[in-house]
């Protein structure tokens, strides 16, 4: 099988130190997690910035900062987040593109966010695309209902999304697909030949949705945003802790840990 593709989520939107004290917030403190889940395997960091009080940010110069204290200490792959918090502007949320990164999120269409909407209109997508193409950024799609898919594959139709497309199946997100491994490999089915693949699952589901991931070829994606927990009742350690478990089973399964040169080779994305 190809070589396995792990991405850590360090800090995400809605986590908060009172949920999981060892919560990576300033800038310092998520370069430094970045280092220790490279160190680790991992080979993409998925950033969430957060201002001076901890809260969600899409400024600029946060994300500035983060990606060169990132890359003063490695060449992991820097991926921020174009979603932010659902409320978020559509100009905020650009922001991050502006730093021109190899790798971004591209959140392909709206839907019900636990107690909240998660708004992406047929503007948004067209804009976010628009700009990641212009600027040769490679999207992570990402895909929390079926139908989102259909509107990935629109783009790639308008020349807006280039093939080979890069997913990444978000599952068990309140109000959106849930977590089985039934609807991965639903998911998986529908996405075109010569696609690759992640899944992050939420809470629970992330360790057996990364297992099964692992088994049918896909990538994986583990950390904070998407599950606080070591097991049941134990929080864990560190983003470096959950990404350590990967690289132990899928040694296990026999499927050899990419390093981020490798990663952006299996990618199809520049260099750096």
């Amino acid at each position: 099988m190809e070589k396995l593709i792990i991405t850590a989520a360090l800090t995400g939107g809605e986590v908060t130190r009172a949920q999981q004290p060892n919560l990576p917030l300033t800038p310092e403190e998520i370069a430094e997690a970045a280092y220790e889940c490279y160190q680790a395997g991992v080979s993409i960091v998925h950033v969430h910035a957060r201002d001076k009080d901890g809260n969600p940010t899409q400024d600029f110069e946060v994300y500035k900062e983060i990606k060169e204290r990132i890359e003063e200490k490695c060449n992991v792959i820097f991926q921020p987040s174009t979603g932010g918090s659902i409320w978020h502007t559509f100009e905020e949320r650009m922001q991050p593109l502006l730093l021109n990164p190899e790798l971004a999120t591209f959140d392909a269409g709206t839907c019900n966010f636990g107690d909240g909407v998660f708004m992406n209109p047929p503007d948004y997508l067209t804009g976010f695309a628009t700009e990641m193409l212009a600027r040769n950024v490679k999207p992570e799609i990402e895909i929390f209902e079926r139908g989102m898919i259909e509107n990935a594959l629109r783009l790639v139709k308008a020349g807006l999304l280039k093939e080979p497309l890069y997913f990444d199946f978000v599952l068990g997100v309140p109000g959106a697909a849930p977590g089985n491994v039934d609807d991965l490999i639903f998911m998986k089915n529908q996405i075109p030949e010569g696609s690759i693949w992640t899944v992050a699952g939420i809470g629970r589901a992330e360790l057996p949705l990364a297992m099964h991931a692992m088994a049918m070829g896909g990538h994986v994606r583990i950390g904070f945003e998407d599950n606080i927990y070591y097991r049941r009742g134990e929080l864990a350690k560190s983003n470096a802790q959950l990404a350590e478990r990967i690289v132990r089973i899928a040694k296990e399964l026999g499927r050899e840990i990419a390093t981020p040169d490798e990663a952006r080779k299996i990618l199809g994305i520049r260099a750096s």
